[in-house]
């Protein structure tokens, strides 16, 4: 009997092995990581806004809108319950990737606003502030590149025979990704007119 038993083990082990049913484990624990470090760095890059609307507001109180905008866009994700089950459900992950484009454009605006005040562009607190926040944007690529890879491997063994057959079994579905934030604006080609060229400098 115990032998039956210990060969029945082996079975169901080679049989699991052969199904896809550990590459999934492995790859959601991946796609789990991976998440986790796109969440601290979209956290990391809220925690600078406060610090970075003060210093905007004590050059440029009068920029009210793209000041509000900030704050409210900061708010929007910060309502947003990110939840390692947020990435099994499409439509909330799709709210929060909204909120987080929403941010993103905010901030291009209030950075834009610098433009037109060149003491608060030498203001050594915001250049300090402007530099963590570009470094932040590129930690927050990098994270969004690695939790993209993490979930085409997942759903690459989600969607191939046989391991779909295991998916299917145990309820395994394909995850949601990252996709382009403006895709209709990115695949109209830019317009370019050389038709009113500018004055030549004198």
């Amino acid at each position: 009997m115990r032998r039956l038993s210990v060969f029945f083990s082996l079975f169901v082990a080679l049989l699991l092995s052969g199904c896809g049913y550990n590459a999934m484990q492995a790859q959601d624990e991946q796609i789990k990581a991976a998440w986790a470090e796109v969440l601290n760095q979209y956290q990391r890059r809220a925690d600078l806004v406060p610090n970075l609307v003060n210093v905007v507001k004590g050059y440029a109180a009068h920029e009210k809108e793209v000041l509000t905008q900030v704050t409210e866009a900061r708010a929007q994700v910060g309502s947003i319950k990110a939840t390692p089950e947020l990435i099994n459900d499409p439509a909330a992950f799709a709210q929060f990737q909204q909120a987080q484009a929403q941010m993103t454009s905010a901030l291009s605006r209030l950075l834009a606003v610098s433009e037109n005040y060149p003491t608060l562009k030498a203001d050594g607190a915001f250049r300090d502030l402007q530099a963590q926040l570009e470094g932040t944007e590129n930690r927050v690529t990098v994270a969004r590149n690695r939790f993209i890879k993490a979930v085409q491997e997942y759903n690459t063994t989600v969607r191939s025979f046989p391991s779909n057959l295991t998916a299917m079994v145990m309820g395994y579905q394909t995850k949601p990704s990252f996709a382009v934030e403006n895709e209709k604006a990115i695949s109209t080609a830019p317009k370019v007119d050389f038709g009113n060229p500018a004055p030549a400098a004198q």
